[in-house]
């Protein structure tokens, strides 16, 4: 393709692990076959997961020009993401505070986020026990409308109903595990999730509720 002048992709894929396997990509590995691309900056992130026994690797140029960022993860370099609009989460260590941080100032036209992440935070452990606790800053998302809480351990759901860690200025859709939803809320009375809990106006659980012992 000789006159091709400009060359922008969003690359992923999966890297099946065995026992048998001995060297394993690194991002230096992968950054060290794409110098021949000289019009973009190339990022290149590779995770390895323990528990699903595979191996990520996500390449694409930068400025980013897609609308959705697929299976993000702790090694997520940073940047600006003005296009981005759909953002999913998924990593088998802890989303600490301080990442959430940069999820909102790296795509501040984000709308539509999905988390997953069964891992307890860290530092969590570190924070006063009382709800009042203002040891991080608050997390603002300005466009965020619908938020997927999905196979997550309590505090995410914490992260984003607590107002001592984040501000909802939009009603939201949510969608949540019922029974985690309830522990959070301490049985939907619990006062630093009540601001938060309000900008619900769509609410849809993604597990099956059996309301009669509710009764």
């Amino acid at each position: 393709m000789p006159k091709l002048n400009d060359f922008v992709f969003n690359i992923r894929s999966i890297i099946p692990l065995d026992n048998h396997q001995i060297h394993l990509p690194s991002n230096e590995d992968i950054q060290g076959t794409l110098i021949v691309f000289t019009n973009h900056q190339v990022i290149s992130c590779v995770d390895y997961f323990s528990n699903k026994k595979n191996g990520y690797c996500h390449i694409y140029t930068y400025p980013y020009t897609m609308i959705h960022y697929e299976n993000l993860t702790n090694n997520f370099s940073g940047g600006l993401f003005k296009c981005v609009q759909t953002v999913k989460l998924f990593d088998e260590r802890p989303f600490e505070h301080t990442f959430f941080m940069r999820i909102a100032q790296s795509f501040p036209f984000l709308k539509y986020l999905t988390v997953s992440n069964w891992q307890p935070q860290n530092d969590k452990q570190r924070q006063k026990s009382n709800d009042d606790n203002q040891d991080f800053s608050i997390i603002e998302y300005p466009n965020l409308i619908t938020l997927h809480l999905l196979h997550i351990h309590d505090d995410y759901a914490e992260q984003f109903l607590l107002d001592t860690k984040t501000y909802l200025p939009n009603d939201i859709h949510l969608v949540v595990d019922y029974d985690l939803l309830q522990r959070v809320t301490h049985n939907f009375t619990r006062d630093a999730t009540r601001i938060n809990y309000s900008k619900v106006k769509d609410l849809e659980f993604h597990d099956q509720v059996d309301l009669s012992k509710y009764v």
